[in-house]
């Protein structure tokens, strides 16, 4: 391939997929390896002969090998032959190892994303580009195989991703690396060798030189067909992703960082959607994508789907939980949770007409009226007001939080009922029990669960004289 062709492909797929616009600010990375000089002086032709760009080169020095001084004067002699501004730090790798527990490869990579973004940020720059190529995302397609991997795996690398407002481009990644040499050694780009990655004890290393040439025995085109398969569920990943988008609009409802939905409307869904939305979910909550696994996921998909157990709570780990109660499921931060006990006491005089209860955002108002100026028609009450004949009350009300073994007894059953067992036979979610007051007389009897149920006492009858009228209203 020649540089004139390297150049015209690049524009192309730049074009296709809006990599850059004129005049913007790409931090290029690069390594002194052929596929980054290779890059740079790509980069450096279009920004020259076709899109006006700002190009930074960007070089990090790991120290990992004694080359690594010389490798860093090439770069910046290349870098500054070009008239390209040349950026460089030097990093401690094993230092983050031994600090963050990661092995040489994640340590070096975490450590030269973060310089990369950080010079982006400071050169004013929304896009790094990247010289990964056709073999490396091969590479990468095969490793996330071995991986056990969904098929947003199996898309491998991108050639645009976002990363904490930061567009990672790889204007190669359709080019193989045969091409890339062949353009160096035409054109005589001076590049250089790091000879660690001919060493296989490195994951990504063996995948290259052991496993791609051996299944390379069965299939001529290994290389190629893992492209195709990159390339094909690329297309199918995106179909998927923006179908789940739509239903996440359509479902979910998103409020004060909880995400909530319906269990039947889930149910309703293809289990590809279902497992799509959940991760859907966990990416807009920032769960980190290190704890996103097939099996935690296909976990609590069967979770929700399932009729065994229709109330519980899960941990999600890194600070989240997922909890069902009956239809409805909720997944949100632990501290965001409304499970935990409230507790509090007020006492309730007929001399007051409004009582605040701040802990739940309610207040109860209390009256007494004669039972002459009342119609039969007006004791028809809300779900959130109750009425009883004053004269058979004992005061002082009292307004508190559920306790266990509270029990009401309620019309039309002989005896008490728990309140916890009203709770679950009327499949009032547990989040929401915590909200509801019970109200008691001065014999420290409940006689009113505002919203679920009022006692037997104190019935209003046609010789009642006056009526305590009690309703719980939103603040």
């Amino acid at each position: 391939m020649s540089m004139h062709i390297l150049v015209e492909h690049v524009l192309q797929t730049a074009k296709e997929n809006s990599l850059w616009n004129p005049h913007d600010t790409i931090i290029v990375a690069v390594s002194g390896g052929p596929d980054s000089v290779a890059l740079l002086h790509v980069m450096h032709e279009i920004s020259y002969k076709h899109t006006p760009l700002n190009l930074i080169c960007a070089h990090i020095h790991h120290g990992l090998r004694i080359e690594s001084d010389d490798e860093a004067v090439m770069v910046q002699r290349m870098a500054e032959g070009l008239g390209i501004p040349f950026v460089m730090e030097a990093i401690d790798v094993p230092a983050y190892m031994k600090e963050s527990g990661k092995g040489v490869e994640e340590a070096a990579r975490v450590k030269r994303y973060e310089f990369l973004m950080r010079t982006a940020t400071e050169y004013g720059s929304r896009s790094i580009a990247l010289a990964h190529h056709a073999d490396d995302q091969a590479e990468t397609v095969l490793l996330h195989l071995l991986r056990g991997s969904g098929p947003s795996g199996l898309v491998g690398m991108k050639l645009k991703r976002t990363i904490k407002n930061m567009e990672l481009i790889r204007p190669l990644l359709r080019i193989y690396k045969t091409d890339l040499m062949e353009v160096c050694e035409t054109e005589n780009f001076q590049y250089v060798i790091d000879q660690s990655n001919l060493e296989t004890k490195h994951r990504r290393n063996a995948i290259r030189l052991d496993i791609l040439p051996y299944l390379g025995q069965y299939n001529g085109q290994i290389t190629q067909s893992l492209n195709q398969l990159s390339n094909v569920m690329t297309a199918e990943d995106e179909y998927v992703e923006l179908a789940a988008e739509e239903k996440f609009l359509e479902l979910v409802q998103r409020s004060d960082g909880r995400f909530t939905f319906g269990v039947p409307s889930f149910l309703g869904l293809h289990v590809a959607l279902q497992r799509r939305l959940i991760k859907l979910i966990l990416n807009y909550m920032s769960v980190d994508s290190e704890i996103i696994d097939y099996n935690k996921v296909e976990s609590l998909r069967e979770a929700i789907t399932s009729s065994l157990t229709t109330t519980w709570s899960r941990d999600l780990g890194g600070g989240y939980v997922c909890i069902r109660e009956y239809d409805v499921v909720t997944l949100q931060p632990k501290s965001k949770s409304h499970m935990q006990r409230l507790s509090y006491t007020y006492q309730v005089s007929t001399a007051v007409s409004e009582h605040m209860v701040s802990e739940i955002g309610k207040v109860l108002k209390v009256s007494i009226e004669s039972r002459t100026e009342m119609s039969w028609s007006k004791m028809e009450v809300g779900q959130y007001e109750a009425m009883f004949d004053a004269d058979q009350i004992v005061f002082p009300l009292t307004v508190r939080c559920r306790q266990d073994g509270d029990t009401i007894k309620v019309m039309g059953l002989n005896g008490s009922k728990k309140v916890k067992n009203i709770f679950i036979d009327d499949k009032i979610p547990p989040s929401l029990r915590t909200q509801i007051p019970m109200i008691l007389d001065g014999n420290n009897v409940i006689i009113w669960i505002p919203g679920i149920r009022r006692s037997i006492h104190a019935p209003i009858h046609q010789q009642t004289t006056s009526v305590l009228h009690l309703s719980l209203e939103d603040t």
